[in-house]
């Protein structure tokens, strides 16, 4: 491989799944006045990857073709832009790039979208953080109004599909808010979701799963919905009077439904969640991995020439935390 070529994994046209991936050789990029480039050390994997491909943000996103998929990326800088000021070569970072590209030996981020990572936080663990951490972030602080330093009264708290990428995090941000935390998951991953604070599990096949129905009777004061396919009426039984289903994966029916509820007034919202990669909530997310309070869950790790792998794998949507893969 030429000094100045990478290799990088892209797909050149809406649709294909894991067979629309090609391995290529392409330029190492060059950052620009507010960027860095990032020597990258480990990818995360999120399902809003996949469904770009499948056109989901069509004809907006991907902005051009071919594109490198990914946005959460964890390495050192090996080049600054001339107006960077926080940072410098051989920074370790954690940061989420605006226009994908994180499945490469190198990639382009903002600074402003970049955070140090200290030497407590591994590779793997940062690059599991940014939009499944972010999406449980915002969706129990911004739209369900918890506070996470515990101060708030108790609220009781549902997650649906809760060992997932999304879901392991969101149960431990709620415990950290001092929240009754029912979660709901796959029987071989009932242990595991409460080793990370969850007080009732539910498995999700059960009847008692799909009713979404408490062991001890509680009606939830937040729902927050980390699956699909779970119709309103299932959550309208389960919520108390003034009750709040955050969405964490909207869809058009979602989109639907906040339109209906606004029209008939209902006192029981439904509220969807579209992530935004702020930096000082990210951050914070670092800093609670490296205090310990914060644990990232890792499904798989797959080496960049089978990234294929970790493609495939998110597609199939039944991944223990996050998917991961490493250059």
């Amino acid at each position: 491989m030429a000094k100045n070529l990478m290799r990088a994994v892209q797909y050149s046209k809406y649709g294909g799944g894991v067979d629309g991936l090609k391995h290529v050789e392409v330029p190492i990029p060059s950052p620009k006045k507010d960027e860095v480039l990032i020597k990258i050390e480990a990818v995360g994997i999120n399902p809003i990857d996949w469904k770009m491909q499948d056109g989901v943000a069509r004809p907006f996103l991907p902005r051009k073709f071919p594109h490198v998929p990914g946005t959460d990326v964890a390495g050192e800088i090996v080049q600054v832009g001339s107006g960077v000021k926080s940072f410098k070569a051989g920074d370790k970072v954690v940061a989420v790039l605006g226009n994908g590209g994180a499945l490469a030996e190198y990639a382009l981020a903002k600074e402003a979208s970049a955070v140090p990572r200290p030497p407590e936080v591994s590779a793997l663990e940062a690059a599991a953080l940014p939009i499944a951490g972010l999406a449980a972030h915002q969706s129990l602080t911004l739209h369900a109004g918890l506070k996470l330093d515990g101060s708030g009264p108790q609220v009781n708290v549902l997650i649906t599909a809760a060992s997932g990428g999304v879901g392991t995090y969101a149960v431990q941000l709620a415990k950290l808010a001092n929240a009754h935390v029912t979660a709901t998951c796959g029987a071989r991953n009932m242990d595991l979701v409460r080793s990370l604070g969850a007080d009732e599990v539910l498995d999700y096949k059960t009847p008692e799963g799909k009713a979404l129905t408490s062991p001890s009777g509680r009606k939830y004061d937040i729902i927050i919905h980390c699956t699909t396919n779970i119709p309103w009426s299932t959550f309208q039984a389960n919520l108390t009077s003034k009750g709040k289903v955050v969405d964490t994966t909207p869809g058009f029916g979602t989109l639907m439904s906040v339109a209906v509820k606004k029209i008939t007034c209902s006192k029981k919202k439904l509220v969807p969640v579209f992530t935004d990669p702020k930096k000082e909530n990210l951050d914070f997310l670092v800093k609670l991995v490296q205090a310990g309070k914060l644990k990232p869950v890792i499904d798989s790790k797959h080496p960049l020439d089978k990234a294929g792998e970790a493609w495939g794998k998110s597609i199939d949507g039944h991944a223990t935390g996050k998917i991961l893969v490493e250059p």
